[in-house]
């Protein structure tokens, strides 16, 4: 016994390796040209569903398609028969498809051809069987014709009108409506059951005013059918108006119906059994009488109900449980309950299971004596029964097999060998249905195939997991190694891993790992191998992301986004706002490191995400922007606690938009004296939204509140209800009264006026009165509304007691204070006198003069001033301007000083006395003449450098030389960068205005300083520095221009033309012997009218001028002097004849001279050339 345990044992741990052994198979891959060149058996791809429904107004399509190679035949059979397509004219089969096509447009009964169909793909490897199709043509067949009797009824009884709707297929939807197709009204006492019958827990009145019609709606026909309607006639024991009961607290007591318990109308009883199955939709239904209609609630036993999957329908009558499983299986009870009582009701149900898979049959390729199996394992309730065919027969009836072996649900394979490849079905079926499957075995043997691409580029992020795929085939299934850089080893463990796939496994990819590497797959057939290279690269990563910011609205941000990456892979940088792409717009700038928003506004607000990424790899950072906005307006602004001289504000504060409220303003409006305007009436702090408000007599208020924040102010809320104060006498006199004359003989009293809430009272009025000031008159009063009054005839500039009191129709404001004012005032009737100058420098003077008295001034002093003007310049022929200057001496003093005056001129000057009217008469006018000064800087200064040994400097005179210029002075340095030689001073002549200065080196700067001077000193200086020297500007800018295209061109165009002009000046001297003698006459005479001509200077070479010379325009030769600029090519005025015309443009000036020290000189012009060959 224990020997054959053993042995039991023993033989199930050989299986059970066995069976480890088997579970590789061979899987053919997806490419279609291996697939076109391996042969397979038949797979059916598509099929028509079990239960066909079909029109019968179409033709009917029964598909089923098929792949193998060879490519399958098909064949059908009918009701288990063999059908053959061939005999009936209307049946066909698509090219190159097993789909069957049944063609009506021939006419024909779509009913004869319902039955069971099955479709056969076959090739010479196997035979492949569809699912049975059902076959069934829908019908929607006419309600039979009834008489339907009057349904009388008592109110408050329960009442089912049947449905019964024809048998159609699929069945038809059913509906109730009235006979003018008005939907009628369902809720928890009249409602539809899935019967399709009407139930009416309870009968009411009003149920009568309608009939009751039920309808069937086809699916395929889109038909609806009705039926003949049913007609309610509704006995009642208060047969009232309607409206009479609608407001009663019991309406059936009123009504007369005895109230009721509940019973049940469906299902009957006290329980019941359903049966379901697997993977449908349990609907369980409790329809209840009662008066009142009951209320359904649902229970499960010893449970809950499954929520995820439970759904309450029909106004709670039904319970649908959606995609049935064994764990519903159970007992459900519904409680139907009104205020009169309870009753339950119990449902059993089962659940029932059609075959469903737990092991599917898969496809199986071997290679020659190689093992495999089939398994077919399938449950259900009840248990199904497994069957095997082959090649669609039964295996029992197929050929044997000796490498075949049937063991209930397994078939093993051992040893299989070519030409034992067979289509095999596995049937599992029990009496609610069947599963039907196919799966071939293929016996191949195929060399080994690589099918990725030939040498592939892999890249990687460092530090990165990677695989290098190597996808390969062959049978029996190769063996596959991997090498790297032609080494001899295979790569496996440590940072490798090799997956059955073919795939090899990287952990974590570093710099070491970059290279090539080589798959090798081999079998007994042969080997195939393939090449992967590997690039390692550097992660992309944001060093510093986005920042939370808040910001203010209106203002710019800057989100940074700096990345680092790998410079061999393209980089992308993508923002996103709240996880959607952000669209860039004109206020935005996206740049390399960031994200610039200019004015930002509320919808700115938000998660801003930058993604960084690569074709390999990408990182992100995220921040969240918050816009501070000024708040939202105060709103439901109301008025309480209404006193004469306060009310009590209350508002709603708005959204603060991320910036707390530090303050509100309360504003006012009063609609008397400036309607529509708006006042601040007092300030809170933010933390309220409540305010007592002082207010004053007689106004009409009306409030507004302002929400304040660090951003700014809020847009106003929106106006309060008026309230109007009553009135009182002022409490205060207007403010700022004056008195000052307009002319000589008045006085125009003005002030500040009361404003809407200083008045108090209607009918505002001021009451002005005056008298003069140390006098015993009384006092002059008038009443006016205006804000001024005009006080006539008086003496001029005389003292005044003023004073101004509001009144209203309430009374009088308290007694106002008296201030002083003045009449007009006249102009003075006096000059200053005994005006003595003297001179303190050569730009001041001072003054002194005698008062005036006090009565001739006729009004207030306001200052002595002085009018003062530049007569000439001690300098000849220098232009001087003659406008009047003035200066003012405030108060009344009898000195002063006038500056800013020019060195070296004769002045004038006079003074006048001023007050309020203006100036008095004018004082004798003195004279004074300013000594010598200092001169101002020389107009400008110019630095030439002409070659690198020498730099040349001109000046101008200074424009203001304030006294007899004595010369000049020039101080100047040499410095080459941070390095300063030492300061050098020259000095020259008032007349000799440029300087040549002999360079140390050609490489140092200089900087000048150069002053005028007079007897007096020196003036202010004019600073220069020489520009780059010659040799450092070609070392930075030159560019050899004899190495530039377009100049070469431009040098063999010149070059052409030089020659052209030669050769024809050449032929005009040839022929020049030859001219008849009246020509050279007229030659001769054109050219001695060229000599009188004053227009014309002609020159040639035998009338050159002296070297170091030039002709002036009157014909003397003039030697230059050592200041001239002509060597420098910038000397003197150009010359002109009489009419404008430039006269070098006719002449040919060269000297030798010229010809050294300018490389650009005449001589070197192609029209030049050509007069000094004439």
């Amino acid at each position: 016994m224990v020997m054959q345990q053993s042995l039991l044992t023993c033989s199930g741990v050989v299986f059970a390796l066995y069976l480890h052994h088997v579970i590789r198979a061979i899987e053919v891959p997806l490419d279609p040209n291996i697939q076109s060149e391996l042969s397979q058996p038949p797979t059916i791809t598509e099929q028509s569903v079990k239960d066909y429904i079909v029109d019968p107004r179409d033709n009917i399509f029964i598909e089923c398609e098929a792949k193998g190679n060879p490519i399958p035949t098909f064949s059908w059979t009918r009701n288990g028969k063999f059908f053959n397509v061939a005999k009936d004219p209307k049946v066909s089969m698509q090219r190159r498809s097993g789909t069957l096509v049944i063609d009506f447009r021939g006419g024909g009964r779509p009913e004869d051809y319902e039955g069971e169909y099955q479709c056969s793909a076959r090739n010479e490897y196997g035979t492949a069987l569809s699912s049975k199709i059902l076959l069934q043509v829908s019908r929607s067949p006419l309600w039979p014709k009834e008489h339907l009797d009057l349904v009388e009824i008592d109110e408050g009884s329960p009442l089912t009108l049947k449905c019964n709707p024809p048998p159609g297929l699929p069945p038809p939807v059913i509906f109730w409506m009235s006979s003018s197709m008005e939907p009628i009204h369902q809720d928890k006492r009249v409602s539809q059951g899935q019967n399709g019958d009407l139930y009416f827990s309870n009968v009411m009145l009003q149920d009568a005013q309608t009939d009751y019609s039920c309808n069937a709606r086809f699916h395929f026909t889109h038909t609806i059918q009705q039926k003949n309607p049913y007609t309610l006639k509704v006995q009642t024991k208060n047969p009232h108006n309607e409206t009479s009961f609608r407001n009663h607290t019991d309406m059936y007591s009123a009504r007369g119906v005895m109230e009721t318990t509940p019973s049940f109308m469906y299902p009957y009883g006290t329980s019941s059994n359903q049966i379901v199955l697997r993977g449908v939709d349990l609907l369980l239904e409790c329809i209840a009488s009662g008066v009142p209609a009951p209320d359904i609630m649902w229970y499960k036993k010893g449970g809950e109900l499954p929520t995820d999957k439970t759904k309450l329908e029909n106004f709670n009558k039904a319970l649908r449980i959606t995609n049935v499983s064994e764990e519903d299986s159970g007992e459900y009870f519904c409680l139907a309950s009104n205020k009169m009582g309870s009753i339950r009701h119990t449902i059993s149900v089962r659940v029932k299971a059609a075959p469903y898979w737990l092991d599917e049959p898969q496809n199986l390729i071997l290679a020659p004596g190689e093992d495999g199996r089939l398994v077919c394992r399938a449950n259900g309730n009840p248990k199904p029964t497994i069957q095997w065919l082959v090649n669609g027969e039964p295996i029992e009836s197929a050929p044997p097999n000796p490498s075949r072996e049937v063991a209930g649900d397994t078939i093993v394979f051992r040893d299989t060998q070519i030409g034992s490849s067979a289509v095999y079905q596995c049937n599992a079926s029990n009496e609610h249905g069947y599963l039907l499957a196919n799966a071939f075995v293929s016996v191949l043997d195929v060399p080994p195939r690589i099918l990725a691409p030939r040498n592939q580029l892999i890249k990687v992020i460092q530090y990165n997991r990677t695989l290098l795929d190597c996808p390969f085939f062959g049978s029996p299934i190769p063996t596959l190694r991997w090498f790297k850089n032609g080494q001899g080893s295979a790569l496996d463990g440590e940072n490798y891993q090799r997956h059955e796939n073919g795939s090899l496994e990287i952990n974590m990819a570093r710099k070491e790992d970059q290279g090539i590497y080589t798959c090798v797959a081999t079998n007994i057939l042969g080997k195939a191998e393939n090449q992967v290279r590997l690039e390692i690269k550097d992660p992309t990563r944001i060093v510093r992301g986005p920042e939370d910011l808040i910001v203010k609205r209106g203002s710019m941000v800057r989100l940074d986004c700096r990345i680092k990456h790998d410079s061999t892979l393209k980089l992308t940088v993508a923002w996103l706002k709240d996880d959607t792409p952000l669209y860039i717009g004109n206020r935005m700038k996206k740049e390399d490191d960031g994200l610039i928003i200019y004015g930002v506004a509320e919808k700115d607000q938000g998660d801003y995400t930058c993604v960084a990424s690569t074709e390999l790899d990408k990182d992100s950072a995220k921040a969240f922007l918050t816009v501070l906005e000024r708040p939202e307006r105060p709103r439901d602004l109301e008025l309480t606690d209404l006193a004469e001289r306060s009310v009590r504000l209350t508002w709603i504060p708005g959204d603060d938009n991320n910036s707390p409220i530090t303050d509100y303003v309360v504003q006012f409006e009063e609609d008397k004296f400036q309607p529509g305007s708006w006042h601040n009436h007092s300030r809170y702090p933010g933390s309220v939204n409540s305010a007592v408000l002082r207010l004053s007599p007689y106004v009409n208020y009306q409030f507004r509140v302002i929400a304040v924040n660090e951003v700014g102010s809020s847009l106003p809320s929106l106006p309060s209800e008026r309230y109007h104060t009553i009135g009182a006498s002022p409490e205060i006199n207007p403010t700022g009264v004056r008195g000052a004359g307009t002319q000589k003989n008045n006085m125009e009293i003005t002030w500040t006026p009361l404003n809407a809430t200083q008045a108090y009272g209607p009918n505002l009025r001021y009451i002005v009165n005056w008298r003069q000031r140390d006098t015993r008159d009384s006092w002059s009063n008038e009443t006016v509304r205006t804000t001024r009054h005009v006080v006539w005839n008086t003496p001029i500039y005389v003292p005044y007691e003023i004073k101004v009191q509001a009144e209203n129709d309430f009374g009088r404001a308290p007694e106002p204070d008296v201030i002083i004012g003045y009449s007009g005032e006249d102009y003075p009737k006096a000059a200053p006198t005994d005006i003595r100058l003297k001179v303190i420098n050569s730009t001041a003077v001072s003054l002194q003069w005698s008062r005036v008295y006090p009565d001739t001034i006729q009004g207030q002093l306001k200052e002595y001033r002085a009018y003062f003007w530049r007569e000439s310049s001690l300098l000849k022929n220098l232009w001087v301007s003659k406008k009047r200057q003035s200066v003012g001496f405030v108060g009344d003093r009898p000195r002063g000083l006038v500056s800013r005056l020019f060195p070296y001129s004769n002045y004038k000057l006079e003074m006048v006395v001023v007050n309020g009217r203006g100036d008095g008469p004018r004082s004798e006018i003195k004279e004074f003449t300013t000594p010598e000064g200092v001169p101002s800087a020389p107009r400008y200064i110019r630095i030439r450098q002409p070659n690198l040994e020498t730099i040349t400097l001109e000046w101008d005179h200074p424009e203001h030389p304030n006294g007899i210029l004595t010369g000049y002075n020039l101080r100047y340095q040499a410095f080459n960068g941070s390095k300063m030689g030492r300061t050098l001073v020259e000095t020259f002549s008032p007349n000799q205005t440029r300087f040549t200065l002999k360079r140390t080196d050609p490489i140092s700067r200089y900087r000048f300083f150069l002053r005028a001077r007079t007897q007096v000193g020196d003036g202010e200086s004019i600073v220069e520095e020489s520009p780059a020297p010659l040799n450092e500007a070609y070392t930075k800018n030159h560019v050899d221009i004899a190495t530039q295209g377009w100049f070469i061109g431009l040098m063999c165009a010149i070059a052409l033309l030089v020659l052209i002009l030669l050769i024809v000046c050449f032929i005009k001297r040839s022929r020049g012997g030859k001219y008849p003698v009246r020509e050279k006459v007229e030659v001769l005479d054109h050219e001695d009218h060229k000599v009188d001509d004053p227009s014309f200077d002609y020159s040639d070479e035998d009338n050159k001028e002296p070297p170091g010379s030039h002709t002036s325009l009157d014909g003397t030769i003039k030697q230059e002097s050592d200041d001239s600029l002509v060597d420098y090519g910038e000397g003197g005025e150009g010359q002109f004849n009489e009419d404008g015309s430039f006269i070098g443009q006719y002449t040919v000036k060269k000297d030798k001279e010229e010809t050294e020290g300018n490389e650009s000189s005449e001589a070197t012009s192609p029209v030049n050339a050509i007069y000094s060959l004439a």
